[in-house]
């Protein structure tokens, strides 16, 4: 009885150590369906705010060592209404990639992380309604850097894959013009929460 306890024990041992091996690795590749809430904090005269919007989102992380990671946060460009008093009165897209350095936190059935960084930010397909375009000839500065900060966990499933939930705060604005003159300065500022899977390798 005690040989077949010790054998049992073993299988279970050589099955654990088999599952976490699968969950160990360098690279970690997720994608995520990631919400924008933006802050809409503006000090032109325009009061301008951007809609909030759900997209999909790829992010690939890198690890150093079992605690410390790089993560870079990748989409395409987001297009976005731009409104005036909640009136649209306008057209936008973004791309934000984000790269942040992460503390991975280890020992524990799931895998919480903190991380902070930079994005940069680039506007492209600016439009304004021709109306305001001939009264205001409005423009915006086309990029923007600021500091990110992220809280997170993974959840391991097994095979190497990964349930994800993830928390950013980022720094992201730009100069507003009317007529060649600085007028104000038009800060989204989002809160990004996404939910997605992963695989380790």
């Amino acid at each position: 009885m005690s040989r077949k306890v010790s054998l049992s024990a073993l299988a279970l041992a050589a099955l654990a150590f088999s599952a976490q091996a699968q969950d160990q690795g360098d690279w970690i590749v997720r994608g995520r369906a990631l919400h924008l809430d933006s802050a809409n904090k503006d000090t032109t005269p325009l009061a301008l705010s951007v809609n909030n919007k759900t997209f999909p989102e790829l992010d690939i992380t890198y690890f150093f060592s079992p605690n410390v990671a790089a993560e870079l946060i990748l989409t395409y460009p987001q297009k976005h209404d731009i409104r005036s008093a909640g009136a649209k009165i306008g057209e936008l897209k973004h791309l934000p990639p984000t790269l942040t350095l992460q503390y991975h936190f280890t020992g524990m059935g799931w895998r919480p992380y903190v991380g902070v960084g930079v994005n940069a930010t680039l506007f492209s397909g600016v439009e304004f309604a021709p109306a305001v375009q001939t009264a205001l000839q409005p423009n915006i500065k086309r990029h923007s850097y600021g500091l990110a900060a992220n809280v997170g966990f993974d959840v391991p499933m097994g095979g190497g894959w990964l349930f994800n939930v993830d928390v950013k705060k980022v720094q992201l604005g730009t100069d507003v013009t009317s007529k060649g003159t600085k007028v104000g300065e038009f800060e989204v500022n989002p809160l990004l929460v996404s939910v997605g899977v992963g695989k380790r390798f």
